[in-house]
C-alpha cells in the first residue's frame, strides 16, 4: 500500500468538506421549496406536517445523493477525468502563451 502525501490528505480533507457543505446546502434549498409553503401559509396541521416530512425525506435523499457524487467523482483516476482524446481538455498545454498548438 502506497503512502499518501500531505498534499494529498489535504486534497481529501477538502473535497470532503466541500461534498459536505454542497450538500447541506442542496437539502436545505430542498427542505425549504418542500416544507416552505406549510411553514409560510396557515394550512391545516395534517398538511403542514406532511409537508415537513416530505421535505426532510426530501433533503435527506437529495443530502446523500450529493454527497456521494462527489466523492465519487473526485475518486476517479486523473486519466478517466482528464479527457480520452486528442484535442480533449487533458491535452498538453502550449508551450508558450497565446500559441494554439506547442507546434505554431
Amino acid at each position: 500500500m502506497t503512502q499518501r502525501t500531505q498534499a494529498d490528505r489535504d486534497a481529501i480533507t477538502v473535497e470532503i468538506g466541500y461534498a459536505l457543505l454542497s450538500g447541506v446546502f442542496v437539502a436545505a434549498v430542498v427542505f425549504g421549496a418542500i416544507a416552505g409553503p406549510g411553514l409560510a401559509f396557515a394550512l391545516p396541521p395534517a398538511v403542514e406536517h406532511g409537508l415537513l416530512l416530505a421535505g426532510g425525506a426530501a433533503a435527506a435523499i437529495v443530502f446523500t445523493i450529493r454527497v456521494v457524487t462527489v466523492l465519487w467523482r473526485f475518486a476517479r483516476p486523473r486519466a478517466e477525468t482528464a479527457g480520452a482524446g486528442a484535442g480533449g481538455p487533458g491535452r498538453d498545454q502550449p508551450s508558450q502563451p497565446g500559441r494554439t498548438s506547442p507546434d505554431s
